[in-house]
């Protein structure tokens, strides 16, 4: 029985190494819109980009990130910071 367990244990780890590079290729980044000051956390796994409308007009103020979490904690620490408004 603990043999069973030790080989489900390493195959679950084993199958958790796999996995992580997989989803590692999604890229999350902080988007500033210029005309209001906002920042928004985009995805690049989306197919098309962010509408700009007029003078609506965004920059990439950020890297990309593997997770959403990591994205939205820069988006928090920026509006900490007055870099964004909202």
């Amino acid at each position: 029985m603990r043999r069973v367990l030790a080989l489900c244990a390493a195959a679950g780890i084993a199958a958790t190494a796999f996995a992580a590079p997989a989803s590692a290729k999604v890229g999350y980044y902080v988007i500033r819109w210029d005309n209001t000051g906002i920042c928004q956390v985009w995805n690049e796994d989306l197919t098309y980009k962010p509408p700009q409308i007029g003078v609506s007009t965004y920059k990439v103020v950020s890297k990309p990130f593997p997770t959403f979490a990591a994205a939205s904690d820069l988006q928090i620490k920026m509006r900490a910071q007055r870099r964004c408004t909202l």
